[in-house]
């Protein structure tokens, strides 16, 4: 039971890490106590763009008289669409698994806890056998937060995971929290005919993303019929529905199904970083620019950290905590870690926002064109509405960028690699796009 490196946690940053080790010769050990492939593969980003897909070809369909395409009484079986996720889940699950095990990798998949150490050796039990190990890599990534709201004990509801179970529509849906995931499932079960209510504590939905695009999204899902409920407080939820409070008045949305969607938390708690004497930083693990911890020879990456609870994020901090083990230079660049909402229209934004730049009093220019300039957007997106907006500095670089639109999802990450690499716009503006693509917007706006 001796080991190079011990991985606990089989999500995005656990797997890579299992992956990266492997194929560089490291004897490694995965534990993961659910299954591989963590909330993500799961429970998070695989099923819910799954069910998105599947809406968006709804969308599609009821859209296709605009194209001059009949398509009369669309309709959809919701059992098939849930069936399809979990082919699709269970299908990537393995692949993953296989990948894994074809590096040489251990997998356990059963709880692990960190017990102490001695003579250099950091020691893991699970299920009553004791692993000994060089380093460590913690990745037991999130968990849903619960918020303390009156009634919420004796109510009925839903987090993203019963909501990615469900075999019967609601009529109405009432859902707390009008970030990322909330806003996906706002997307998901609109296209599927059901009343949205969102309420949201926030000025605007999508939290720290761009203000104008998300404001723009949420200006046309209320168009669709979403009932949007800004600078508003949950002050009691009961079977009848959710008490609002807002300007000091109160009222109450009924509804038949509610889902809490306030965010998530850092799952620190039962794996024993005690027994090592992590040390934490706000609301999770503090980790320098390799990931790692306090402990010379402990790692943590992903949602413990507390910082990017993205997948990608934990993917690429997996893959520079085992270079950092192996001795090659490598360090995280949080400054191009890109965010996209799956919503129809995408959502994606990567670097400085214009409301991040005036808190900090940081001079910056802004650029921005509507997607229409691009010839490609306008005949794929019927009167479709999108945006473009690049931010640079004083010096002409590119700090930022934010999108709305299809699909801005896989576009954003040539303005990342743009951050990433420091141009400036003349630099990035020497890109060729082949014609016609929406990529081409980047080589439309001027400065």
């Amino acid at each position: 039971m001796n080991f190079d490196i011990a991985i606990i946690g089989g999500g995005p940053a656990g797997y890579t890490a299992a992956e990266r080790a492997g194929a560089n010769g490291l004897k490694a050990v995965l534990f993961e106590k659910k299954a591989i492939g963590g909330v993500c593969l799961n429970e998070g980003c695989i099923p819910t763009k799954t069910l998105l897909y599947s809406a968006k070809i709804l969308d599609s369909v009821k859209a296709a008289s605009k194209y001059g395409v009949s398509a009369e009484s669309p309709s959809f079986d919701l059992s098939k669409i849930m069936s399809r996720k979990d082919k699709t889940v269970k299908m990537l699950t393995g692949g993953v698994k296989m990948t894994v095990n074809s590096y040489g990798v251990t997998i356990v998949e059963k709880e692990a806890f960190i017990e102490g150490e001695k003579d250099g050796q950091i020691h893991i039990s699970c299920s009553g056998e004791t692993y000994f190990v060089k380093y460590l890599l913690v990745c037991t990534g999130s968990d849903t937060v619960i918020p303390p709201i009156p009634g919420l004990s004796e109510t009925a509801y839903w987090t993203s995971k019963e909501a990615l179970e469900v075999k019967q529509l609601p009529k109405t849906l009432v859902i707390i929290g009008g970030g990322v995931i909330g806003m996906e499932f706002a997307s998901f079960f609109n296209s599927m005919g059901v009343k949205v209510h969102v309420v949201e504590m926030m000025a605007e939905i999508l939290g720290v993303m761009d203000k104008e695009t998300s404001g723009m999204l949420r200006s046309e899902y209320t168009k669709r019929g979403v009932t949007f409920y800004l600078n508003t407080k949950v002050v009691e939820v009961n079977p009848h529905g959710v008490v609002i409070e807002k300007d000091g008045k109160t009222s109450t949305i009924e509804a038949e199904q509610l889902l809490l969607s306030v965010g998530r938390k850092a799952n620190l708690s039962g794996v024993g970083l005690d027994k090592l004497n992590i040390e934490l930083l706000r609301n999770g693990v503090k980790v320098d620019e390799h990931l790692l911890t306090s402990h010379p020879r402990v790692y943590a990456c992903g949602d413990i950290t507390g910082y990017s609870l993205l997948a990608h994020t934990a993917i690429r901090e997996a893959e520079v905590a085992i270079n950092h083990i192996l001795g090659v230079e490598d360090r995280m660049n949080y400054e191009c870690v890109p965010g996209v909402v799956y919503t129809n229209p995408e959502v994606a934004g990567v670097g400085k926002t214009e409301e991040e730049l005036i808190k900090q009093g940081i001079p910056y220019r802004v650029s921005k064109l509507p997607m229409a300039y691009s010839g490609r957007f306008v005949a794929e997106n019927e009167q479709g509405n999108g945006l473009c907006k690049l931010i640079q500095d004083e010096k002409g670089k590119i700090i930022g960028c934010h999108m709305l639109g299809n699909p801005v999802s896989e576009l954003i990450v040539i303005a990342g690699i743009a951050i990433q690499k420091g141009y400036t716009v003349e630099e990035f503006q020497k890109t060729v796009f082949p014609h016609p693509t929406v990529g081409e917007i980047y080589h439309e706006i001027m400065f």
